[in-house]
């Protein structure tokens, strides 16, 4: 048996292991990896069907949306049906997967990847890739992957063009450290909303990325590049500049005592402590800072590479002091907001609900419910406890119709006792 699995192994991946940086060596590596996929949109599509037909042993994939009819021009994994289905895309992403490879052990997680999560899903693994749309998601992983230790690949794409690099926990400062705690740009900058996409853009950062991932997995650490990397595939010009050493002070990054008590400080005082920590102590003056100043101010020049960092960032409040509003988070593009529900009410209680209230549904299946209002809006309930609300415009709009449809009338949220909104 073993050797039937190793005959179908080097047929395989024949061409792969002729190359020889990987060869077959490189290739029992990719068997033996795990790697950690967050975002199965456009780049995270293509970077899983990357890892899957190379070889890497476990997949595990996690995404907060569904597909829909508008991610087909540039989201590789899916197809009409998906959409049709307004399956989950880690759920589609899946199914396609196992069929390009049925010895991978795919594990798809339909989820927001947030501060309760993020640490417990890289856990395990040998590398992350970064396929998400925001920013408050990347400094996540970035924080989960230096705390572990474990190489983060970003990237991202808007219009013609992206960016990407290989972050190396001990050889690179972080993420955090490196765009700095406030992402420049601000909420008007340019977007896959305002700017559009094409797949090639897509394409050439996700082969960006998937190459630095197969150098890291198969051992050939000297082959890595080491910079940060911005491409445009309509214009074509590639630009890069040299990554930055760990900044000392940083509790992700950093080395040496300081950073021992920053991470011990972050520990006992959590988020308050961590603007302080990554803000004013990593802006003492030394070489990193200005290595960090260098690539902050090239990156700034790109439009692209502020394109993904210019949506809300995840739990801030759009209501001042309003705290059931303060649940209400932006999402990149779609004019789409996400707000968290009880997880005890059950998609056919969520169902009977909004069908009570003269909602349409959509689409019904095991993993979320979508409807849509007499104005056209549409509610999209997922089963693990969280809504999208699409086609409100404003934030507003967009608490107006939590407060109709999803809260039972006094501004919580209903639950299988509650009777009539």
């Amino acid at each position: 048996m073993l050797r039937e699995a190793e005959t179908e192994a080097e047929e395989r991946y024949s061409q792969q292991i002729r190359f020889a940086p990987i060869g077959a060596q490189g290739q029992r590596r990719l068997g033996e990896a795990s790697v950690l996929v967050v975002g199965a949109g456009a780049l995270g599509a293509s970077l899983a069907q990357h890892m899957v037909r190379a070889g890497v042993g476990r997949l595990r994939l996690v995404d907060r949306d569904y597909v829909e009819l508008s991610n087909l021009h540039r989201q590789t994994l899916y197809d009409e049906e998906d959409a049709e289905a307004a399956l989950p895309k880690a759920v589609a992403a899946a199914a396609k997967l196992r069929r390009v490879n049925g010895r991978a052990r795919i594990e798809a997680f339909v989820a927001d990847v947030d501060r309760r999560n993020a640490e417990s899903l890289a856990a395990d693994v040998d590398l992350v890739l970064d396929g998400t749309d925001n920013a408050a998601t990347r400094l996540l992983l970035s924080d989960a992957c230096f705390s572990r230790g474990i190489p983060l690949v970003y990237g991202g794409v808007a219009g013609s063009g992206g960016m990407t690099a290989l972050l190396v926990p001990g050889d690179h400062c972080c993420l955090r450290c490196l765009l700095g705690e406030e992402a420049p740009g601000g909420e008007d900058g340019p977007t896959c909303d305002t700017l559009g996409v094409i797949s090639p853009a897509v394409e050439m950062v996700a082969a960006l990325q998937a190459a630095e991932a197969l150098k890291a997995l198969t051992g050939n650490r000297s082959a890595l590049r080491g910079t940060w990397l911005t491409v445009d595939a309509w214009h074509f010009s590639v630009k890069e500049w040299k990554l930055p050493p760990p900044v000392e002070p940083c509790p992700y990054c950093g080395w040496g005592e300081s950073a021992a008590a920053a991470r011990r400080e972050l520990a006992e005082h959590g988020d308050s402590f961590r603007l302080s920590a990554n803000g004013e102590r990593a802006k003492e003056q030394n070489a990193t800072e200005a290595a960090l100043l260098c690539v902050r101010r090239a990156v700034a020049a790109e439009d692209v590479s502020i394109a993904d960092r210019s949506e809300s960032a995840t739990g801030n409040a759009l209501f001042g002091d309003d705290r059931e509003a303060a649940k209400l988070i932006v999402l990149c593009g779609r004019d789409t907001f996400q707000l968290a529900l009880k997880p005890s009410v059950s998609l056919s209680e969520w169902r009977r609900r909004l069908v009570a209230a003269g909602c349409a549904i959509t689409a019904d299946n095991r993993y979320l419910l979508r409807a849509s209002t007499a104005a056209e809006e549409r509610i999209v309930i997922f089963a693990e406890g969280r809504a999208l609300i699409q086609g409100a415009g404003e934030p507003e709009r967009a608490m107006e119709i939590y407060r109709h449809y999803l809260s039972d009338g006094t501004g919580r949220e209903a639950d299988e006792t509650s009777v009539g909104f």
